[in-house]
C-alpha cells in the first residue's frame, strides 16, 4: 500500500481526488489533508507519506513556497495537479514525478501513481539534464498539457498556432502538430513577450519565421514552413512596427 497526502486549497477538489484514488487506485490511502503551505508543512511533519498531491495555488501561497521551506530531502514522490500547465516547467525543477491538469483524467491519475512504484523518491541524473535544457538561454521550452501527459516544445521551433473553438493546434517547423484543450487567448498573454504576435483572431503566428508579407485579400503572411497566414486589417502596422524593431522586415 502507498500513503498519500493531498494538499489543496478547494474542499471540493480533494475530495474529488481522494474519491478518484479510493475508485481508480486503491492500493493508495490518503493519510491527511491539508489546504495551505502552513497547515501543509505541520501535516507533513506528523503524517508520513509515500506520495504528496500537491496543487500549485494554495490558501496562503504557493506548492512552490511550501516546498522552499520543506526540511531535508524528499521522503516521498512529488505529483502536481493544478488547472495550470504553465507552471510545469518550475514544477519539474523541483523534481516533481508527474504533473497532472485538472480536471484530472481517470487514466492519468492512474499512469502517475504506477510510476511511483517504480522511480525512487530521491532526485536523479534525469533531472539535471531536464533543468540544463530548460534553463538554457537558446532552448526556451512551452510545456503544453496533452492526454499522454506533459510535452514540451521548443519556441525556436514553433512556427504558429490556430485555434479552433476553445482548442489551439501548435505547429512546428518539422511539421508537428499538437492540440491543447487552451483558447489561444491564454497563448496570446503568455508569449507576447517571446517572440510571437496575433495576427488574426484564429492565428499567432512566431515573428523570426515570417519570410515576406502579401497585400492580397487583406495581407497575409508567409511563413518558413509554407503556410501563409492571414492578417487583420486593424493589426497589420503593429506587426510591420513590430518586424521593423527587430530588423526583420
Amino acid at each position: 500500500m502507498k500513503r498519500a497526502i493531498i494538499i489543496e486549497d478547494e474542499d471540493r477538489a480533494r475530495a474529488s481526488l481522494k474519491k478518484m484514488l479510493e475508485t481508480y487506485c486503491p492500493e493508495v490511502v490518503v493519510e491527511g489533508e491539508a489546504d495551505g503551505v502552513a497547515s501543509g508543512l505541520k501535516l507533513q511533519d506528523k503524517a508520513a507519506a509515500d506520495i504528496l498531491f500537491l496543487d500549485v495555488q494554495l490558501k496562503d501561497g504557493t506548492a512552490f513556497d511550501l516546498l522552499d521551506q520543506y526540511r531535508g530531502p524528499y521522503t516521498f514522490h512529488l505529483i502536481f495537479t493544478t488547472a495550470y500547465d504553465e507552471f510545469a516547467v518550475k514544477a519539474f525543477e523541483y523534481h516533481a514525478l508527474d504533473y497532472l491538469i485538472k480536471p484530472i483524467a481517470p487514466g492519468r491519475l492512474r499512469s502517475a501513481v504506477a510510476r511511483t512504484m517504480e522511480a525512487t523518491p530521491l532526485p536523479d541524473p534525469h533531472y539535471d539534464e531536464l533543468l540544463q535544457s530548460v534553463r538554457s538561454r537558446h532552448f526556451e521550452k512551452i510545456a503544453l498539457s496533452t492526454k499522454d501527459g506533459i510535452l514540451f516544445l521548443a519556441l525556436d521551433k514553433l512556427v504558429r498556432l490556430e485555434a479552433s473553438a476553445n482548442y489551439t493546434t501548435f505547429h512546428t517547423l518539422r511539421g508537428q502538430k499538437v492540440m491543447v484543450a487552451r483558447t489561444l487567448k491564454e497563448y496570446e498573454s503568455l508569449l507576447g513577450s517571446e517572440g510571437f504576435f496575433r495576427s488574426h483572431q484564429s492565428h499567432i503566428i512566431n515573428l523570426h519565421f515570417i519570410e515576406g508579407i502579401t497585400k492580397d485579400d487583406g495581407g497575409f503572411a508567409c511563413l518558413k514552413d509554407g503556410s501563409k497566414i492571414p492578417i487583420a486589417r486593424r493589426r497589420r502596422e503593429k506587426l510591420v512596427e513590430l518586424l521593423k524593431g527587430r530588423s526583420l522586415f
